[in-house]
């Protein structure tokens, strides 16, 4: 039961996408969506109109989410699998407990 309530604690909040014009940002995203993860894209040049002005140490694509910040397509690829998997085993669990109702 904990693990479903902070399943969907972690469903409300949807990692952020950092991304640019970049082909890594665009190859980022697609892995985003074909894995079916939810998530809030951001588009960099967002903080220079609307904040605080560039942010030059920031790269795209970053992903901030509960679990961490990932910076690297790769590591970012593996954060979707993690994310996949946990909703996976999320599922299950859902559907192995609803048995016995």
């Amino acid at each position: 039961m904990i693990l479903i309530i902070y399943d969907r604690y972690l469903r409300a909040r949807k990692p952020i996408l950092l991304v640019d014009d970049s082909p890594a940002s665009e190859r980022v995203i697609k892995l985003f969506l074909d894995g079916d993860v939810d998530f809030v894209k951001y588009h960099i040049k967002n903080f220079e109109e609307s904040c605080c002005a560039e942010l030059p140490t920031t790269k795209a694509p970053s992903v901030i989410a509960v679990e961490g910040i990932f910076r690297d397509e790769s590591v970012i690829a593996s954060y979707v699998e993690f994310v996949k998997q946990k909703k996976s085993q999320v599922q299950e669990k859902v559907n192995t407990d609803s048995s016995f109702w």
